[in-house]
C-alpha cells in the first residue's frame, strides 16, 4: 500500500493510496492512534471511490463514531481503465433499458462480470489497511448502495471478517442464493419508487439474506433519493454491532 496524499479538515483525516493498481481512500479521525473498527463502503455504478454519497457517510463515520473507513474504485470505474467487456456489457445495459428491456437482468450481468475480481480487490484491500497502526484489526463492517450492494454481497458471503452490512438498492436477481449465505446482522435499505429496481425484487433480496438479525427501511422516492437520515440510521448500526 502506498499513500500518495494526505489532508485533514473537521476532525477527519484523508488518505488517498494505491495498493496495485487499485486507487482507493482512507478516512480516519485526525490524530486516530491504535485499533479501531473498520467500515468498507462500495459505490454505485458510474460512480467511484469519492462519490457524495460516499464521502459524507465516510466523513460522520470517521467523525462522530471514530472508525476507519476505506473506500476504493470498483473495476472499471473513478481512476481505473475500462476494459472491452465491460464496455460491451454497458452498452448493451443501456440500449437493453432504453428498449424497456427489464432492468434488474442487465444490471446483474454487469454485477457478474465485475463481482469476481471486485471481491479479491476488496479482501486485499481489507488486509492492507488492517497492517495499518492507526486501524488495527478490529472488527469490520460493509455500507452498500445498488453496485456497491451487488458486489458486497458476493463479498461479505466469502470474507468472514465483516461482522455487519448495511446493503440496498438492489434486487434479488441473480444474487438470492449468494445472500442466503450471509449470516451477519444486515440493514437493507429500499426506495419504494425505484425506477431501476422493482420493489417486489428488493424485498425477496431482503428475504433472502441468512440472518438472524435483519431489518428493513423503505423511503418514498426513486433510486437515487435515499434520505440523508439513513447515514444517522447506519452510524447507530454499526456502532452497535462493531463496537
Amino acid at each position: 500500500m502506498r499513500f500518495t496524499s494526505q489532508t485533514s479538515s473537521d476532525g477527519v483525516t484523508e488518505q488517498l493510496f494505491t495498493l496495485g493498481e487499485i486507487p482507493g481512500v482512507l478516512w480516519t479521525p485526525e490524530d486516530a492512534l491504535g485499533t479501531r473498527p473498520l467500515i468498507l463502503m462500495g459505490h454505485g455504478g458510474r460512480q467511484h471511490k469519492q462519490a457524495p454519497g460516499v464521502l459524507d457517510g465516510a466523513r460522520r463515520f470517521a467523525a462522530e463514531g471514530g472508525f476507519a473507513v476505506a473506500a476504493i474504485d470498483a473495476p472499471n470505474h473513478g481512476e481505473r481503465p475500462e476494459d472491452e467487456e465491460f464496455g460491451r456489457i454497458a452498452t448493451e445495459m443501456r440500449a437493453g433499458m432504453a428498449a424497456g428491456e427489464d432492468p434488474a437482468a442487465l444490471v446483474a450481468a454487469m454485477h457478474n462480470h465485475l463481482a469476481g475480481r471486485a471481491v479479491a480487490e476488496w479482501q486485499a484491500v481489507l488486509t492492507a489497511v488492517q497492517q495499518l497502526d492507526h486501524v488495527g484489526d478490529g472488527p469490520v463492517g460493509y455500507w452498500g448502495m445498488s453496485m456497491g450492494c451487488g458486489l458486497g454481497v458476493p463479498f461479505i458471503a466469502a470474507e468472514p471478517r465483516v461482522r455487519a452490512a448495511v446493503l440496498g438498492l438492489l434486487g434479488a436477481t441473480a444474487l438470492a442464493e449468494t445472500a442466503a449465505r450471509i449470516t451477519v446482522p444486515v440493514r437493507f435499505l429500499v426506495q419504494w419508487d425505484d425506477q431501476l429496481v422493482p420493489r417486489a425484487q428488493s424485498l425477496a433480496l431482503y428475504d433472502a439474506f441468512g440472518s438472524a438479525e435483519k431489518t428493513l427501511h423503505a423511503n418514498p422516492g426513486n433510486h437515487g433519493d435515499l434520505p440523508r437520515f439513513e447515514t444517522d440510521s447506519a452510524l447507530r448500526f454499526f456502532t452497535r454491532h462493531l463496537r
